[in-house]
């Protein structure tokens, strides 16, 4: 599995003579340069690197390690796999401490050893070529938490990799967003991406449950405890015990309950209604709700210490007319899916239905659809879905004919990201070039095409 990369060796070293003596003694590795922090970003953009060496020392001041640590902390955010190691001075063990701190995988005291450091570069490759392969395993045998979210926007597919990040820790999250943007999905996937995936996942819906019995709802109650409790009975807490709660629309609960709620997380123990025990409970908490509880907070409608307390990880969904494709392709899935259930045979959407679909706001968001589409299945005649059957109008033909022109598509973008770089560096060809990882002579030769001067 050795591939390119994982052969490639950036050195950052701002010393001419001793650059040149680190890459011949580190010959059989791909050896790639870089004299300052600026040309050591580009070349870690232009060829990713599995390790990187590096003077803490970097121009424009070489007598601090401003830069140098400033660099360390852009190398392990674009990729925290990146094996660092920092060659650093014979009296510089605390600095040298300091960058194992923040992440670098090792570091040399000049003068070094080569053999030393070659091996321990061997060591910094074959442990990259490990972590990449035991993650690729660990993908083949577990299945995808979030297989029931489909998504290609890309906001979508960050908020999904935050998810993923979170799910092994006891952080509690709040999902904000619209009603039916997949709120619930989420939790479920947190839930089933976390180490309480064994355990059960509990929802209840702050909004939906009267608030004299939404306390029974949540904490439970004893025999006796009012009228009608003729048997002890758990609460959703409790029966959520070693696995996840989820409260949804909790800019809902009652401001009662909400000292009831904060109460919990901070003991995490409870007393059911009648009771007297206090009852401990291991839960991971996630909740959800359309509203801006900040400004609930600020209008004492929603308690601010409860609100800071659920806000650990707060995680922002879109709604679905923010999501760019995502209306069209959750339509063809959610046809696929109710022609199967409903018998229907082998449904299309046409070509118009599409573009209705993708015109369309979805005030209700991924439910509006779905509904949308499963009355369609139903409805439709023949084996074509038309903005008929869906409800919608059919849309104008004012989409270019070239509005999946690849070419035309990629020409724009070359010549948004040109105009972009020439900006930031004053018009320099040559930091451009670097900037956009191309040499100088193809930059020329993209401007002449796009028309640039």
């Amino acid at each position: 599995m050795t591939t390119e990369r994982m052969r490639s060796l950036l050195i950052v070293e701002d010393d001419i003579a001793l650059q040149k003596q680190i890459k011949w003694s580190l010959d059989q590795f791909d050896t790639v340069t870089a004299n300052d922090r600026e040309s050591a970003l580009v070349q870690l953009r232009r060829h990713s690197p599995a390790v990187v060496t590096m003077d803490l020392g970097l121009p424009p001041d070489a007598d601090s390690v401003s830069e140098g640590f400033k660099l360390l902390e852009q190398i392990l955010a674009v990729d925290s796999d990146t094996k660092v190691i920092v060659l650093t001075g014979q009296n510089d063990q605390a600095n040298a401490l300091r960058a194992i701190a923040l992440g670098a995988y090792d570091f040399f005291a000049k003068p070094f050893e080569p053999e030393m450091l070659t091996l321990t570069i061997g060591r910094a490759f074959r442990l990259f070529e490990l972590q990449r392969e035991n993650r690729r395993l660990q993908a083949l045998h577990q299945p995808d938490a979030l297989a029931g979210l489909m998504t290609r926007d890309p906001e979508m597919l960050r908020i999904c990799r935050t998810i993923e990040k979170v799910a092994s820790s006891n952080a509690t999250v709040m999902l904000l967003g619209e009603s039916g943007t997949g709120k619930e999905v989420l939790a479920r996937g947190l839930h089933q991406a976390s180490p309480r995936r064994a355990g059960k996942f509990v929802a209840i819906n702050c909004a939906a449950i009267p608030e004299n019995l939404l306390e029974s709802e949540l904490f439970g109650y004893e025999k006796g405890a009012f009228t009608g409790a003729a048997k002890m009975t758990l609460g959703r807490i409790e029966t959520a015990n070693g696995g996840t709660l989820m409260l949804d629309e909790i800019g809902d609960l009652p401001f009662p309950l909400q000292a009831k709620l904060l109460r919990f997380i901070q003991e995490r123990t409870i007393e059911r209604i009648g009771g007297r025990q206090e009852i401990p409970v291991d839960v991971r908490i996630v909740c959800a709700t359309h509203q801006d509880l900040n400004a609930l907070s600020k209008e004492n409608r929603f308690r601010e210490d409860l609100y800071y307390r659920l806000a650990e990880i707060v995680v922002n969904i879109p709604p679905l007319r923010a999501r760019v494709g995502d209306s069209a392709l959750l339509a063809h899935a959610f046809v696929r899916r109710f022609s199967q259930e409903q018998n229907r045979g082998s449904l299309l959407l046409a070509d118009e239905a599409v573009r209705a679909i993708e015109a369309h706001q979805w005030p209700g968001n991924i439910r509006e659809l779905e509904n949308c589409i499963k009355r369609a299945v139903i409805m439709v005649d023949g084996n074509q879905i038309t903005p008929l059957d869906i409800g919608l109008k059919t849309p104008a033909q004012d989409e270019p004919e070239n509005a999946f022109d690849l070419r035309t598509i990629r020409d724009n973008a070359e010549t948004n990201a040109i105009v972009a770089a020439l900006g930031r560096v004053n018009g320099s060809v040559v930091k451009a070039a670097e900037l956009l990882g191309v040499s100088r002579p193809t930059l020329y030769d993209l401007m002449h095409r796009l028309g640039l001067k």
